[in-house]
């Protein structure tokens, strides 16, 4: 048994399911939209010279857009297209 390749076959198995777990999701989700809404709010405070304007902007994009990009992710993780298929094992 050429245990090597067993081990890395299991690693990128675990890699895989943690890679595609929905905490993952959320986590990316969430990071991406704060850095996001970050921009959106300077955007705004730029065009609008409201302070209090840009924030409610960007905290109603914060929420909407964060949904959408959770839903999007996990849709996305349905589609089979792009990705390899997986290759049985035996131990």
């Amino acid at each position: 048994m050429n245990y090597m390749k067993f081990f890395f076959i299991f690693v990128i198995k675990l890699y895989i399911y943690y890679m595609e777990n929905r905490k993952r999701s959320i986590i990316k989700a969430i990071s991406w939209r704060m850095l996001g809404t970050v921009d959106t709010m300077i955007i705004s405070w730029l065009i609008t010279g409201k302070l209090v304007l840009a924030v409610s902007i960007g905290g109603t994009e914060l929420l909407t857009k964060t949904l959408l990009y959770y839903v999007h992710e996990r849709l996305w993780n349905r589609i089979k297209f792009g990705r390899r298929a997986d290759e049985d094992f035996v131990i």
